[in-house]
């Protein structure tokens, strides 16, 4: 929807913070590229600060930011949708509204019931409140970190930003790397919890409140939301609990198509999105449609998108499709998308989400997406590998071979398989081992722990597979997956809504029976999901029970063929810029590009050479881009 910056000085002049928001809110421009605001207000001591770029998508005439109370003088700014606005200011008419959009509900639900307003908001959303009365600022994000808001300290001020970018030229502060998350970004592809590659900077955890005192200049940050996963109801009835998701589901899809310009959605060959597209119809029948396509057959799942929009052609028949391709060619657009996300994130699927931002940002301005799906309901290999675990020494024999043949992997896991929640789920994770890690930096000793403020909350009562999902929404769906999708679609200014994060639908998933989510035995994922989207006609019965394909790139085709790599890449794998930058050894990066093979490499592959190179190239290109 839009960027926010935000100062709080107790030394700048007023003139000063009104030229660093311009220049904060110039740095963010594709973010909000119809409009902008800056105010500064005073208090006691000095000043505060508020900038504001607006994508107009809702209240196009009146909901400019940021919005001021005329009883209390209480200011914010937000980044992000509120989709029950509509069901929240009918709770509160009394309240007093001079825009008919969703912000200013939401000032008015903090001006009504203080911090708790946080639990009533159903939405993605990023914001702050300067409460006038109170003399103190209120930063918020969303339960799950749809939206990001970063911030730093120096030199006796408060800053805070939707981007890194404009943090750093807000602040003035030296640019310098985060040593200590090197390594943590090698073993994980990126850097889970509180920090960021850059020192100094860092993100306001996901479901968290920062408070700062302006009159003692300290803050505190306080979480008003965990996903709690030690709530399962046992005996729930399948029957019961798909009408239940179908509703929920229903009218999450229902509140993201609020919105005073043209909607459309992203589709890929997966049951999530084409459940998603399938019920946007209802609302929109001609909506449009925006896919991605490969060349290399194993990986382009085009055909399986015209089958599924072909055998559902009542709900599909006036929609609109566009499709692009992505080849290797897209590579040469690496450093100018890295520029985009800011902090270093090994993957590959990068590249097609990128071109499908930017199609679609050339005709819509919000599309509705299935990200969340498979971190709340199961939908990935290691899910069900966790879950076979767990349930294998209580399986006879004949049974345990049945597992050990669809899991071929499961023997070697259950070895190392610690009995630790958070260590498995690292276990799972890890991109290089901690010798190649050591060879990599040229470190002794290393700082590749998980991060402590990346663990989510776990009673110790979770099932392995919750658990394992517990970790998944904290950790890698806030600071991996929808990171991604927040900076390359906002790159494009287009503003992303995924209805499989509506919180209801979580915490209703977070009561499932496990075998509900997943059948290791019939290698089943998301069960819910397809069983309720056939029964409910939502999807035919052969594409609500495909099998999941990982939606990704042919990266070890790709590096495979170095005359067609662009000369960004070049540099990197055999030219001299990992050499000079002199932060990892080119020595161990030339032995990993040796064993490169694009043979026995597919979708399903979790680790590969490729990978491995891929991760010292995005790195590479990231330092090459912020600090040479």
């Amino acid at each position: 929807m839009c960027g926010i910056s935000g100062i709080i000085s107790y030394n700048l002049s007023q003139d000063e913070i009104h030229l660093r928001l311009e220049q904060m809110g110039a740095l963010q421009a594709h973010r909000g590229p119809d409009d902008k605001r800056e105010a500064v207000y005073t208090f006691r001591s000095g000043f505060i600060g508020f900038g504001f770029r607006r994508l107009s998508i809702l209240d196009l005439e009146t909901g400019m930011q940021p919005i001021v109370s005329q009883q209390d003088q209480s200011a914010i700014i937000c980044n992000g949708q509120v989709y029950n606005y509509l069901e929240l200011k009918a709770t509160a008419p009394e309240m007093g509204y001079s825009t008919k959009g969703d912000i200013e509900v939401a000032l008015n639900m903090y001006r009504k019931h203080g911090l708790d307003f946080l639990n009533m908001l159903n939405g993605m959303y990023a914001g702050a409140i300067y409460d006038h009365i109170n003399k103190k600022i209120i930063l918020f994000r969303d339960r799950f970190g749809i939206k990001p808001l970063y911030y730093t300290e120096w030199e006796n001020n408060f800053f805070f930003s939707s981007e890194i970018k404009s943090l750093l030229k807000g602040n003035m502060r030296p640019t310098q790397i985060n040593r200590d998350r090197i390594e943590t970004f090698f073993k994980y592809r990126y850097v889970p919890g509180t920090d960021t590659m850059f020192d100094g900077i860092k993100k306001l955890p996901p479901g968290s409140y920062l408070e700062y005192n302006l009159d003692s200049k300290k803050y505190e940050i306080k979480r008003y939301w965990d996903y709690k996963l030690d709530r399962i109801i046992p005996d729930m009835k399948l029957e019961e609990a798909s009408e239940e998701f179908i509703r929920l589901f229903r009218d999450a899809v229902r509140i993201r198509m609020r919105s005073d310009v043209e909607v459309g959605t992203l589709l890929s060959g997966g049951i999530d999105s084409s459940a998603v597209s399938s019920e946007a119809t209802v609302t929109k029948p001609d909506i449009r449609l925006f896919s991605i396509s490969f060349n290399e057959d194993k990986y382009n799942e085009l055909p399986l998108i015209e089958e599924f929009i072909k055998k559902n052609g009542n709900r599909f028949r006036l929609t609109r499709q566009h499709t692009g391709l992505c080849g290797s060619e897209m590579l040469k657009e690496l450093p100018e998308i890295i520029k985009s996300i800011e902090e270093p994130i090994s993957l590959g699927t990068i590249l097609p989400t990128d071109q499908v931002c930017r199609m679609a940002g050339e005709r819509v301005k919000v599309v509705l997406t299935g990200e969340g799906a498979d971190e709340i309901f199961g939908g990935y290999r290691k899910f069900l590998l966790e879950t076979a675990a767990s349930v294998y020494h209580g399986l006879s024999i004949p049974e345990q071979k049945v597992i050990e043949e669809i899991y071929p992997e499961l023997k070697s896991y259950m070895k190392i398989r610690s009995n630790n929640p958070v260590e498995r789920y690292i276990q799972s994770e890890s991109l290089f081992t901690g010798d190649e890690l050591k060879e990599l930096t040229g470190k002794d000793r290393l700082n590749d722990q998980f991060p402590i403020d990346a663990t989510p909350y776990l009673s110790g009562n979770e099932h392995p597979l919750n658990a394992a999902i517990a970790m998944e929404t904290r950790a890698r769906l806030p600071d991996y997956v929808i990171l991604r999708l927040d900076k390359l679609s906002m790159r494009h200014s287009l503003e992303a809504r995924t209805p499989f994060l509506d919180y209801r639908l979580a915490e209703f998933a977070a009561t499932l029976p496990v075998d509900f989510k997943v059948n290791p035995a019939n290698n089943r994922e998301k069960y819910i999901c397809g069983n309720s989207f056939a029964m409910y006609s939502i999807l035919d019965k052969e594409t609500a029970f495909r099998k999941k394909q990982p939606f990704t790139i042919p990266m070890a085709d790709w590096l495979s063929e170095p005359s067609r790599l662009p000369e960004c890449i070049k540099e990197v794998m055999f030219g001299d810029m990992v050499k000079k930058q002199g932060i990892i050894n080119p020595d161990i990066l030339k032995r990993h590009i040796s064993l490169l093979s694009k043979e026995d490499v597919g979708p399903n592959t979790l680790v590969s050479e490729a990978d491995r190179i891929y991760a010292v190239i995005i790195f590479t290109l990231w330092y090459d881009l912020f600090f040479s």
